[in-house]
């Protein structure tokens, strides 16, 4: 039997809006779809893979994770203009509705769950749909346009240590990598607070260290480094880490990160 939750509920799970006030005022305004119908009501219960999608006013994306991708090309100056993009753990799509619209010929879609991808894309030939897939299962072999040669990465309840080993396995050459550092994953269970969140700088400083020390493990070159714009659903500050895969200059960064964990502190606290 399919479990069933609350729109409002749904919406803050499937990270389309910040949180549950944000959730239920989107609802009232009217903003909130299935695949055709309205909702307008917070309480309303429906199917958990039920597609959902949110016309945002002040969003260009599907999801907000659109927005983290959106920085990092910005910031760091990277190009995903004619690139086939791969977006490990995909969820509404809102990196792939970033990179599409910044140029990449096509998107893996890849997530563990079902039915969460923003039916826009589900629709859109660019996009090919892995629903139900572990990334860890993923081989050259069930790539069937290519291998792809610009990855984002925003995966939950799981390290990225446990995702580099399988990336390094299916890119091409002079590949960019974009991942999501969320520290409440990263970090020992201990210095994990209440609610799931992560407040300590000092944490921050070791989570990303040790993600760092994974990424090269795995043969992938340190590029650049930044605090995502904004927080995940909970509160938490997350990073954006740009990686290279064997690059034509593969030159590895030493970034002294301090000051990113500053600033990250001053802008989202």
């Amino acid at each position: 039997m399919k479990k069933k939750k609350r729109a409002d509920e749904l919406l803050v799970e499937r990270e389309l809006v910040e949180d549950i006030e944000k959730a239920r005022r989107s609802i009232m305004a009217g903003v909130v779809y299935t695949e055709n119908d309205r909702i307008d009501k917070p309480g309303t219960i429906i199917s958990s893979e039920t597609p959902l999608r949110v016309k945002h006013k002040d969003n260009p994306y599907v999801g907000r994770g659109g927005k983290k991708l959106d920085k990092a090309l910005q910031e760091f100056d990277v190009n995903v203009s004619g690139k086939l993009f791969m977006d490990v753990g995909s969820s509404t799509g809102g990196f792939t509705d970033c990179a599409l619209q910044h140029g990449a010929v096509k998107s893996y879609a890849i997530d563990v769950g079902y039915n969460q991808l923003d039916w826009k894309l589900r629709n859109d030939n660019r996009v090919i749909v892995m629903e139900r897939t572990n990334f860890k299962d993923v081989t050259p072999e069930l790539l069937n346009e290519g291998l792809p040669n610009f990855v984002s990465i925003d995966v939950s309840f799981i390290s990225l240590k446990h995702i580099f080993p399988v990336l390094n396995k299916i890119l091409q050459p002079n590949s960019d990598i974009i991942a999501l550092i969320k520290p409440q994953f990263e970090a020992k269970r201990e210095q994990v607070g209440e609610k799931g969140i992560v407040r300590d700088p000092a944490i921050h400083h070791e989570v990303l260290d040790k993600v760092i020390v994974y990424a090269r493990q795995s043969g992938f070159s340190l590029l650049n480094l930044t605090y995502s714009p904004i927080t995940g659903t909970e509160g938490n500050i997350e990073f954006l880490l740009h990686l290279g895969w064997e690059k034509e200059y593969n030159m590895d960064a030493s970034i002294s990160y301090e000051h990113v964990i500053e600033e990250a502190h001053m802008y989202l606290s």
